[in-house]
């Protein structure tokens, strides 16, 4: 399949609070050459990065519990997620931005990652690409208590549990954040642990 042409007639900016919602209007030109106009949302918040720490030794993962509006919106009835550690890039490189998110939110200072892929997440509606990281931690390389930024409202639990129950809790539905589930799976298919 050929890329199809496309022509961006209007963008109308619909919201620029936390991040940018924008209508826009498109002519969209099939392999056929018959042309359809469309008109879309998208939201754009930016790039970012996630990680899974792991500890071979003790056969762990680090992940984090935080309050998601939209999920309480959408019937999760605590609106928390276990999850792990993730960012959005804030002007700097996803290395950089996940070793600095790393430390505000679990006070591992980590060194030695390993970018394994990106990918959109929701490329219907949203811009966004995450590239995805993992990294060996010990007990060493915490620095600080972590929990998040306090000026960034955020509120974040630290959990260190063993990877299989980390990853028996997909199936459970304990674990339902996208990014974590790919980032356990990656594990599995990889045999970190072995």
């Amino acid at each position: 399949m050929k890329s199809p042409k496309v022509s961006i007639k209007n963008t109308e900016i619909l919201s620029a609070n936390w991040a940018k919602l924008s209508k826009i209007t498109l002519e969209y030109t099939k392999e056929d050459g018959s042309i359809e106009l469309q008109k879309r949302e998208v939201y754009d918040r930016g790039d970012g990065a996630t990680i899974l720490l792991f500890n071979k030794e003790k056969k762990t993962v680090v992940l984090i519990k935080q309050f998601r509006l939209p999920t309480y919106l959408n019937q999760n009835e605590s609106g928390f997620l276990i999850e792990a550690c993730a960012g959005i890039l804030e002007q700097e490189h996803p290395e950089e931005t996940i070793i600095r998110e790393t430390e505000e939110e679990t006070g591992y200072h980590i060194h030695d990652l390993k970018k394994i892929f990106q990918a959109y997440m929701s490329p219907g509606a949203v811009t966004e690409i995450i590239h995805f990281f993992i990294a060996e931690y010990d007990d060493g390389m915490k620095k600080s208590a972590g929990g998040g930024l306090a000026s960034e409202h955020e509120n974040i639990e630290i959990i260190e549990m063993p990877f299989e129950t980390a990853y028996q809790m997909i199936a459970t539905g304990e674990i339902v954040d996208a990014k974590t589930i790919m980032l356990l799976q990656h594990a599995k298919i990889n045999s970190l642990f072995d």
